[in-house]
């Protein structure tokens, strides 16, 4: 079998597999890299030895493109065979992204097991809520059992407490034979602080910028090549040997990169090159808070060609609207939050070169709302950074009533945009979903822990009050509690949630990407907002006193209601209840 591994900065490399050391030898072709044959099967362990090692170190650090850490990001590499996991008997669905309605799910608490094949057993309930792709968070190998994700180290290989690679790929092969597709997300901004060994093999990071991680990852400094080579290849990996779907890129916005070429760019182009190859639709979503709708733009238009992008935006006045919170940044959607989500369902950004108070300066970029499809952007009512970077985690359902909750899902999975649902939102969970870490530096720990104490002790709350990240009673707490679903307020909402979800599949006018076309009335006083997409309208009533709305016409009846309507009277008008919506059509 053939080994090799990209080690610039030493003069001498070694691989130790299975207790026998084997010296590598320069690739004549490939400046920096090392190569060496040596009898190897699946589940074989190594590891390298590097010569600038310090103290001498005789401990073979792990393959930085290795596919499995079974012992974690310290221990050996183990050989994967893909060709003896899970074979793929189910085809991809194939949905385009415009028809797609996204759940984003942490393998770690979708379930109390927290593994890869619990969470396979579970997929029946998303094949009936009607939703289209599973959003997986990194699953990229981290320090300890549990934790979010974003502190990967190895962005080749799969946590082993979730199942390994196996896992990965029987996850993958349940979720196309119940015909949802499977989005990852990657992190490729910054790495976690422990059990990261990239350094000691090469230039992967770089000082020439600073970012709140530290050294940036070097995209743009010498070496920057391989270093791009690197990342691109895992996300093409994650698509060609697991069979995923789409990537979901983290906080693109943090990617210190001023080559001509961008890295983003690059990746776009290697991933329609494989679609291509593969005769698979493969996309790629981006998380940016730049407001700037260049991130979406296609490659031969200038941009980098990716092909969504999410839309804190939406979120943010939506927010405010349901909750009537105005700290931070919901700040300035708060001042007016309807004439705010009015605005995002038209124009898209609600920061489009306008003050942001919490950044101290204008901020964003108009979006052309009249050439740009409103698949180009994934709206949402709640996600893990939304929830899980509150002090205590709390979900909407821990303060709004059921009504508010059902206004919500109105607006977001009949809004113009992509919609995106968070585990558990569709019956309004009432499990948090906290910040939790499993860090076995004890020092790394504490400074975890008092962090997040002194980041909210800033906004007035106190240090026993923020939930101990590296308690394990903090992970458990985040975990669903499936028995939720069976109670009658849980299974009302999510039986409104499984109606939106098939309005939206059976009326084309719900999937329509002319931005141009919505339109919009709200009053502000009265907390009531309709929309109107083609034949489809959309109220929600905000306010707890029922309101009258004139629609403008008469001929449509009701599709679905939160509470009991009648349908609407010649004159048009319809009489909402109090916290409830109402879908229209024909």
């Amino acid at each position: 079998m053939q080994f090799e591994v990209w080690a610039p900065l030493t003069g001498r490399v070694a691989l130790r597999l299975d207790d026998v050391t084997y010296d590598m030898a320069r690739d004549p072709d490939r400046d920096g890299w090392w190569t060496a044959q040596a009898p190897a099967g699946d589940g074989s362990r190594y590891g390298f030895l590097l010569d600038g090692d310090e103290d001498g170190a005789t401990v073979p650090r792990p393959d930085p493109r290795g596919r499995r850490l079974p012992d974690g990001p310290d221990g050996l590499s183990a050989v994967v065979d893909f060709d003896a996991l899970t074979p793929r008997s189910a085809p991809s669905p194939r949905i385009p992204l415009q028809d797609a309605v996204l759940y984003e799910l942490h393998v770690g608490t979708f379930t109390p097991e927290g593994t890869f094949d619990a969470a396979a057993a579970r997929l029946g309930h998303l094949a009936a809520l009607g939703v289209t792709h599973v959003e997986l968070m990194p699953v990229c190998p981290f320090s300890g059992r549990h934790g979010w994700g974003y502190d990967g180290v190895a962005p080749w290989a799969v946590h082993e407490p979730y199942g390994g690679p196996a896992g990965l790929a029987r996850f993958t092969e349940a979720a196309h034979a119940a015909g949802l597709g499977v989005v990852l997300d990657v992190v490729h901004n910054h790495l976690g602080p422990s059990g990261n060994h990239l350094p000691a093999f090469g230039p992967y990071f770089t000082d020439t910028h600073h970012t709140p991680w530290g050294a940036a990852v070097n995209l743009d400094a010498p070496g920057s090549d391989e270093v791009r080579a690197y990342l691109i290849g895992s996300a093409l990996a994650w698509l060609r040997d697991y069979g995923i779907d789409g990537l979901r890129l983290d906080a693109v916005h943090a990617l210190a990169d001023g080559r001509a070429l961008t890295f983003l760019e690059e990746l776009s182009a290697a991933v329609d090159a494989l679609a291509a190859e593969t005769g698979r639709p493969l996309f790629l979503i981006a998380e940016s808070d730049r407001c700037d709708p260049r991130t979406t733009t296609p490659r031969a238009a200038g941009g980098p060609g990716l092909q969504a992008q999410w839309n804190d935006d939406f979120h943010h006045a939506l927010h405010c609207a349901l909750t009537g919170e105005s700290q931070a940044y919901y700040a300035d959607f708060a001042e007016a939050p309807l004439a705010a989500l009015a605005k995002t369902l038209t124009r898209v950004f609600f920061h489009d070169g306008t003050w942001s108070s919490f950044r101290g300066r204008t901020h964003g970029r108009p979006v052309d709302h009249r050439r740009t499809p409103a698949h180009r952007f994934v709206g949402y009512s709640q996600t893990h950074d939304q929830i899980g970077n509150r002090a205590l985690g709390d979900r909407l359902s821990a303060s709004l009533s059921p009504g508010l909750l059902a206004c919500a899902a109105a607006v977001a999975l009949t809004g113009p945009f992509v919609p995106m649902l968070f585990m558990g939102e569709e019956w309004g969970a009432r499990t948090p979903w906290q910040y939790f870490t499993d860090h076995p530096d004890p020092e790394l720990a504490e400074a975890v822990r008092s962090g997040r104490r002194r980041e909210f002790a800033a906004h007035g709350w106190k240090a026993e009050e923020i939930p101990d990240p590296q308690d394990p009673a903090t992970r458990d707490r985040s975990c669903l509690d499936w028995s939720e679903p069976e109670q009658p307020v849980h299974a009302r909402l999510l039986d409104w949630y499984r109606t939106l979800v098939a309005l939206r599949r059976t009326h084309p006018d719900l999937r329509d990407p002319d931005l141009a076309a919505v339109r919009v009335a709200h009053d502000e006083e009265r907390r009531w907002l309709t929309f109107r997409r083609g034949d489809v309208r959309v109220a929600v009533n905000l306010s707890a006193e029922p309101v009258t709305i004139a629609l403008g016409r008469g001929g449509v009846r009701v599709l679905a209601s939160w509470e009991p309507l009648g349908h609407p009277g010649p004159d048009g008008r319809i009489h909402l209840p109090g916290e409830s919506a109402v879908v229209l059509g024909h």
